[in-house]
């Protein structure tokens, strides 16, 4: 019979209860940013670093169960398509260092791009409190604006195919 509070859960069951994808769960205990114990070719990860991770803090707290500080956080994935790598560099430095001097340092954003020349693409993944991701999707949006010469067709930096 199974306990009402479970002690080990898998990267699977993880995914699920913090609605995230089981790559990213991997990710985070490669990462070391989620404590887990390997048993077999699988990781286990115990309630309280699954409650650690999920922000939940007190007494009986379970990944199952609310958070009592009201804990909320958004992923968000921005593609942004015909920019060069000038452009691309200082777009990922401004991003960054908005990132860096965000006003709740509670929970600071975590924010990586990415650029790839040959298709002149380039991600940048917004983890972190709605509020802040919203005024950074405004500041990307803002620094994206027309004339600002990020974009190949706006003069940015061409980039060489083959």
């Amino acid at each position: 019979m199974e306990s009402a509070e479970r002690e080990l859960y898998s990267v699977g069951e993880v995914a699920e209860l913090l609605g995230l994808h089981v790559r990213t769960v991997r990710n985070y205990v490669r990462d070391g940013r989620l404590k887990a114990v390997r048993i077999g070719k699988q990781y286990r990860v115990s309630r309280a670093d699954l409650a650690a991770l999920a922000g939940l803090t007190g007494e009986g707290a379970s990944p199952e169960g609310a958070s009592p500080r009201g804990h909320l956080e958004v992923s968000s994935i921005v593609q942004i398509d015909a920019i060069g790598e000038d452009g691309a560099s200082r777009l990922s430095t401004l991003v960054t260092a908005a990132a860096r001097s965000g006003r709740d340092t509670a929970e600071p954003l975590r924010v990586q791009t990415v650029h790839d020349a040959k298709l002149a693409r380039m991600k940048i993944v917004i983890l972190g409190g709605a509020a802040a991701t919203a005024d950074l999707l405004r500041l990307i949006e803002g620094a994206l604006g027309p004339g600002n010469g990020m974009f190949l067709a706006d003069g940015g930096q061409a980039v060489r195919r083959g």
